[in-house]
Formats: C-alpha cells, structure tokens, sequence
C-alpha cells in the first residue's frame, strides 16, 4: 500500500495538508484509501476526480461539539478547496451515531484505533497520516487483508446489516471495480 500512497502525488498532497493543518491525531482513511488501492489493483486506474469525500479522522476529547467538525473540516478546505473534505472528530460520535444512524447507543472511542476498527467494511478499516519526517505511519486494526486483496465485507463491529446492504447498492463495488470479490451483508 505505501508504494501506491507514494505512487499518488495527489493523496501525498492531501496527507500532507492535513499533517500542516495541526488537527489533533488526524488521520486519512476509509474510502479514498480503498478507492486508490482497489482502482489501480482492480480497476482502471485512480482519479482523484472520482474520489467523493476525503474521510479525516482526528481525536479531540476537549471539544465534542459539532462545531468541531465543521470548523475542522473548514480549515482543510482553506487550505485545499478543491478536495472533498469531511473531518470528524471520532472522540464525539458516541454523542450523534444513533441519531444519526439509527441505532442503539454506542460506546465512546477511546482513540483513533478504537475508531478504524469500527468502520463500515474491513477493506475501509485503514487509515494513513504522514508524519514530519514523511514517513508514512499506518492504522490498521483489523489487518489490511481484505483492502490489498480486494475483498468486500461488512465489518460486524458496529455496521448495521440495512446499513451494510445500503452502502454496498450505493458503493457498487463489483461494478467499479470488477475483479474485488464482495461478501454480500
């Protein structure tokens, strides 16, 4: 994974924005790092263009308000208009996840690790930051076997089975990348 990230001029670009941005434990993970590995493995290749939302994960237990979301993810865009970012703050999404998702309450994260382990399937389960020095730290709590292998599972930490069979119709991983094999939720 690190040659294709090092491979990648624009996400080098975006993990270094976010390490200038000062967000505390920001991480970039989830989807775009799927799309990047399983378009150049499995697909056609990566476009930046394709990519529909920058996941930055940050941890700020001293400020769990919403706002802190929307200042965060302002400040990337500041810096970077013209990516699509979405930082979240994963020290506060035990306050809105069953709002929004409509579940039973969750516990609190206790870091960003507790935090990737709990995404919606085990390929999106990573998350990358690039440090000072450029070295790229990886966060992989569940592995990084279904991502380099292109395979789609629901991760049955906290992901719903009407929420996973929602995200695979909308995702549609078979159809974008043809060669991923998708566990069906």
């Amino acid at each position: 994974m690190a040659d294709l990230i090092a491979s990648c001029p624009w996400l080098l670009n975006v993990l270094t924005t976010v390490r200038e941005a000062g967000l505390p434990d920001a991480w970039v993970g989830a989807g775009v790092l799927r799309d990047l590995v399983w378009s150049q493995r499995y697909g056609g290749g990566f476009n930046p263009q394709d990519v529909r939302d920058v996941d930055v994960a940050f941890f700020d237990a001293n400020d769990l308000t919403p706002g802190n979301d929307v200042a965060a993810t302002e400040l990337l865009r500041r810096h970077q208009p013209a990516v699509p970012w979405e930082a979240t703050n994963q020290a506060a999404v035990h306050i809105w996840y069953e709002r929004v998702f409509g579940t039973g309450p969750v516990d609190a994260l206790r870091s960003i690790a507790d935090a990737v382990a709990t995404w919606p399937e085990t390929a999106t389960c990573v998350a990358v930051r690039l440090d000072s020095a450029e070295t790229l730290h990886v966060c992989a709590p569940l592995g990084l076997d279904d991502l380099l292998s292109g395979t789609w599972r629901r991760n049955l930490h906290r992901v719903t089975l009407e929420l996973s069979r929602s995200r695979l119709a909308r995702h549609e991983p078979s159809r974008r990348w043809p060669k991923v094999k998708v566990i069906p939720p």
